[in-house]
């Protein structure tokens, strides 16, 4: 498998943009704690294996079959990668109103697995990059395994993370500094992984 460094940098910085599941774990941090925000976390990180396995039925003969298939794929991920970037570019408020959620911690889970399994940017990213990263001559399943795996891995980090710095960090994040220094950082970083993606050779 080739550049799976990379493939660990591009993965953390998908999980850190703001999305659904974000803002549902510092909800759910701000309301319940972080202890509160496990079950939630790993409804989220559950999600994440159940899209990429439905991915996997179907895009593993794709791929072994045609070469033409691998470049379209390259090519509209770099184009995911470029509109991440202009969107986290163009941000103006980092954290949105607080979502309700369910006192009950097997609640917060399945509420978090159907955002999860909803959100078309974990099926997009499995669709569109995690190709970039699978040797076509190697054994495909087991590398889609440890990118998933890995994949799912940072979700519960990284939303741990937004969990813990949830009380501390809201209003910085919530400003329009705070917004606009993590947008525009944000930003950068997914235009400049757009370009490495569409001028990349497999």
């Amino acid at each position: 498998m080739a550049d799976y460094g990379l493939f660990l940098i591009l993965a953390t910085l998908t999980v850190l943009s703001p999305g659904p599941g974000v803002v549902l774990t510092l909800s759910n941090a701000l309301r319940h704690g972080w202890r509160g925000a496990l079950p939630g976390i790993f409804g989220i990180a559950s999600g994440a294996f159940i899209v990429a396995g439905i991915c996997a039925s179907s895009l593993g003969l794709v791929l072994a079959a045609s070469a033409t298939a691998f470049t379209l794929l390259k090519y509209v991920g770099a184009l995911y990668l470029l509109y991440l970037g202009i969107k986290m570019w163009r941000t103006q408020r980092f954290i949105p109103e607080l979502t309700v959620t369910s006192p009950r911690p097997w609640r917060r889970f399945i509420e978090a697995l159907s955002i999860q399994l909803l959100n078309p940017k974990a099926g997009f990213f499995f669709l569109a990059v995690f190709p970039q990263f699978i040797k076509p001559e190697g054994d495909y399943y087991r590398q889609f395994f440890l990118l998933v795996s890995s994949y799912s891995l940072l979700v519960v980090l990284v939303h741990c993370a937004y969990a813990l710095m949830a009380n501390g960090a809201r209003g910085w994040l919530s400003s329009s500094q705070g917004a606009g220094i993590v947008g525009k950082l944000s930003g950068i970083t997914f235009l400049g992984l757009g370009v490495l993606m569409a001028s990349a050779s497999k």
